[in-house]
């Protein structure tokens, strides 16, 4: 019982300095006042709060004043440069990074191109990566908090190990996590692409404000990101959203890349093909109508199991919404009694990225309050 007693104290002292950081974020500048009257926290509890802050380096003082009289206030803001992240977007043929603030800002954005791909050169690639985008962002390297990086592969969640990969030489298998802090010295969390790029667009993109919606990557192969409740779900081996191994039940019906070529016959490449349609080359539009069939074949498992809201196509093939969000949406409203919204990733080859972002600038804002006392 005594322990009880101590402990509560601190408990309702993180929970108000916490509430207090949180409404900073939320409406900086700001006022003490108008902090207690947003929170409905009194504001003697609010000065000591915003003292502990203070010496955290987590909030600071701001000439910027929001418009309207001040009558002598003083106005707070997060210190957004408390900590920052390192995102990656491992691909085939590049590495994409960027760090960016506490804020969420962009510090500094880079891309490099893979010779081959190879998952050893990726993990040299990303290590000058960590070098040039600290250097280009100003910022001191100690102050990275998390790095996150998008792999395209199933990542088992108690080892850290890729599985299920298809583009990167060398990655199946590979303990990448665990190399990657050996190799940064950071803490690495690995996530799926398409996951990210589901985050992403939750984050910036079209899917902000929405609680259940599909991310599906079309490219040269695709891939689902689920979002259900507001969060993303991974599923028990982490392979949700593997929608690959659906295509036993559709008998090899496959949207990708590879299934247009062959569709369009020889090497068409799959660019050629939409762009042919947009011209309007008969063949090319009868290759669309069908790519089009065998998305709304795949999307409509989902809208039909979770219900939901919203679907958003992403990848090379996915991104051409002009010619294929009219038919996919005719076949499932033929499909589902309640068939979902669809839009095209307003990310486009940043959502990934954008994900690995959201999920270190999240992890990086709990790391810096858990350790402001130390």
């Amino acid at each position: 019982m005594p322990s009880d007693r101590r402990a509560t104290p601190t408990l309702l002292r993180d929970l108000n300095e916490r509430t207090v950081l949180d409404t900073i974020r939320s409406g900086a500048p700001i006022s003490r006042a108008e902090i207690a009257r947003r929170s409905g926290i009194s504001k003697p509890t609010v000065s000591l709060a915003l003292q502990s802050l203070l010496q955290a380096d987590l909030v600071r003082e701001t000439a910027e004043r929001p418009d309207g009289p001040g009558y002598g206030a003083v106005y707070f803001e997060p210190v957004a440069e408390a900590a920052v992240v390192l995102g990656l977007d491992l691909g085939a043929h590049f590495v994409r990074g960027a760090i960016c603030d506490l804020a969420g800002e962009v510090r500094a954005r880079q891309d490099v191109e893979l010779q081959a791909a190879e998952a050893a050169e990726a993990v040299e690639a990303i290590e000058r990566l960590r070098s040039s985008l600290t250097e280009a962002s100003g910022l001191d390297p100690d102050r990275i908090d998390t790095v996150v990086v998008g792999v395209p592969g199933v990542v088992e969640r108690r080892t850290g190990v890729v599985r299920v990969v298809e583009n990167v030489a060398g990655l199946e298998g590979r303990a990448l996590e665990g190399e990657l802090e050996s190799a940064l010295g950071l803490p690495v969390r690995l996530e799926n692409d398409t996951n990210l790029a589901a985050l992403g667009e939750q984050w910036r993109g079209v899917a902000r404000g929405v609680d259940d919606f599909v991310f599906l990557s079309i490219g040269t192969g695709m891939g689902a990101g689920v979002v259900l409740g507001g969060e993303l779900h991974r599923g028990r081996h982490g392979a949700a959203g593997e929608i690959d191994f659906a295509l036993i039940a559709f008998d090899g019906v496959d949207p990708s890349a590879p299934q247009v070529t062959a569709l369009a016959g020889g090497g068409a490449d799959p660019r050629a093909v939409f762009g042919a349609a947009r011209e309007g080359d008969e063949a090319a539009r009868a290759v669309v109508a069908e790519v089009a069939r065998r998305i709304a074949l795949h999307v409509a498992p989902f809208a039909a199991v979770a219900d939901v809201e919203l679907v958003v196509l992403g990848g090379g093939i996915g991104a051409n919404g002009d010619l294929l969000l009219d038919p996919v949406g005719r076949h499932l409203a033929e499909l589902l009694p309640f068939p979902p919204r669809l839009e095209v990733s307003t990310l486009g080859e940043a959502a990934v990225l954008t994900g690995a972002l959201a999920v270190g600038v999240q992890s990086a804002r709990e790391n810096v309050f858990s350790r402001r006392r130390n």
